[in-house]
């Protein structure tokens, strides 16, 4: 309790016990005597008796005025505190009024606190969500910006290889130029060489009457008439596959997935101009069909064996024939083939000698005699009668890269399609590519793409 509440309480009571008090009861009653007759000698004894009364009733009267002055005195402070007391209510009613109003201010605050921090925790996930978005811009950002630079590498590569097709187109033009002229004066020598042959076909005819008598004098002429006299099919095959070498082809490219190496293997035999030996092959047997339209990768190496065991080498070329883009051929040392050990087949000089050939798939599957005819507007193309094989042996189909010979023996071309053989008369190369650890220089993809458009400039009946 307040001490000052506290103290005019108890002024207050005390107040109102000193009012209350009847103080003439509280005397002490005295019995009135009777007068006593004034006595001339009234004894010192009752003289200072009636002193002392007269002093004890001065003293009480003094003591009721004392008391009298003091109870003005509290009824006025009585009155001063009942005024203060007035304005302590009032000003505890303030007071508690201002408290109600403070208490609501603090709820309303309160409930604003709340709202805010509600809106806080909102703006601060809404922030956070921002934050998140603006970090997924960035790494969008980033992304794009790294596509965008893949994108100009690849632009920039795109434009090299098109200033390096452009180039290979100017270099091809060229060789096409220089090619049409060896072609024409290789055509010339062959048609020389033709025709010398014919003279001596036509002097060998005339003699054959007279060939039991010269027989014994010229060894030579009976070597030659043995060349020209047909070989069973049966023989034939079997030296084929006597003679076979194999080869074996492997292009890299870098890929994501899977292995970048592309390796094809096949068996051949060995064919001769007369000046250099080659291993045969067909484009669809290695890493490098010109027949495929989609665009071919730059191979990053490439590399190849060939040859028959005991004996193997490295591929160090692969030529592809300016007679068709389709024609492969491997060089080979002489001193290799030598210790192959295989027959070298020779071309044929008259591949129309005889109206049938026989057909050998390039596997060794099985073969056949096979009718054929001049293609007069493709000379350098015989169609074969697939509707007429006599004695097939084995189960297979002809088809590209089937070889083809003549009764005697030679080479008179490789299948390029199931019905048409182009004739091997000469190995003229139109494009070469390098084996090597790294391959990219040589752009083999704008190699075969020039393949595949002589290709596609040949008659549809010969793609």
């Amino acid at each position: 309790m307040n001490k000052t509440l506290l103290l005019i309480i108890v002024d207050f009571l005390f107040l109102n016990l000193i009012a209350l008090t009847r103080w003439e009861k509280a005397e002490p009653s005295h019995a009135q005597k009777a007068p006593v007759p004034q006595m001339a000698g009234n004894t010192p004894r009752d003289q200072d008796l009636v002193e002392l009364m007269r002093l004890s009733l001065a003293d009480e009267q003094k003591g009721r005025e004392q008391t009298a002055a003091q109870l003005e005195e509290t009824k006025a402070a009585l009155q001063t505190r009942e005024q203060n007391l007035g304005q302590l209510q009032a000003a505890k009613g303030q007071l508690e009024s201002t408290l109600t109003s403070t208490q609501q201010s603090v709820r309303e605050l309160n409930q604003r606190v709340a709202a805010a921090a509600e809106e806080t925790s909102m703006t601060k996930e809404r922030l956070a969500q921002i934050q998140r978005q603006l970090e997924e811009k960035q790494a969008e950002a980033e992304r794009q910006k790294q596509q965008l630079g893949t994108l100009a590498k690849q632009q920039a590569e795109a434009q090299q290889r098109i200033e390096g097709l452009n180039v290979a187109v100017k270099v091809a033009e060229q060789e096409k130029s220089l090619l049409q002229a060896n072609l024409v004066d290789a055509k010339q020598q062959v048609e020389a060489e033709r025709q010398e042959r014919q003279k001596v076909m036509a002097q060998t005819g005339q003699l054959a009457e007279g060939v039991g008598k010269l027989a014994e004098k010229s060894g030579d002429l009976a070597k030659e008439i043995r060349d020209n006299r047909p070989i069973n099919a049966n023989v034939l095959f079997a030296d084929f596959l006597a003679n076979r070498v194999f080869t074996s082809l492997t292009a890299y490219k870098k890929v994501f997935f899977g292995s970048g190496n592309h390796v094809k293997e096949t068996k051949t035999v060995l064919v001769t101009d007369g000046k250099a030996v080659y291993a045969l092959l067909h484009a669809d047997e290695t890493p490098f069909p010109v027949s495929r339209i989609e665009p071919q990768p730059d191979w990053e190496s490439i590399s190849g064996q060939f040859g028959r065991d005991p004996v193997t080498a490295p591929v160090s070329e692969i030529q592809f024939l300016a007679l068709d883009p389709r024609i492969l051929v491997i060089p080979v040392a002489a001193d290799l083939a030598a210790r192959l050990g295989v027959k070298i087949y020779p071309t044929a000089l008259e591949p129309s000698k005889f109206p049938e050939a026989v057909l050998v798939s390039h596997g060794g599957a099985g073969y056949g005699e096979v009718p054929f005819k001049l293609d007069a507007q493709n000379p350098q193309y015989v169609r074969m009668d697939n509707r007429l094989i006599k004695h097939l042996t084995g189960d297979f189909t002809p088809s590209s890269g089937d070889l083809v010979f003549s009764k005697t023996g030679e080479l008179i071309g490789i299948m390029v399609t199931s019905d048409y053989c182009a004739v091997i008369d000469n190995f003229l190369p139109a494009k070469t590519i390098k084996t090597g650890a790294s391959t990219v220089d040589q752009h083999t993809s704008g190699i075969l793409a020039n393949l595949n458009a002589r290709l596609q400039g040949l008659p549809s009946r010969l793609q």
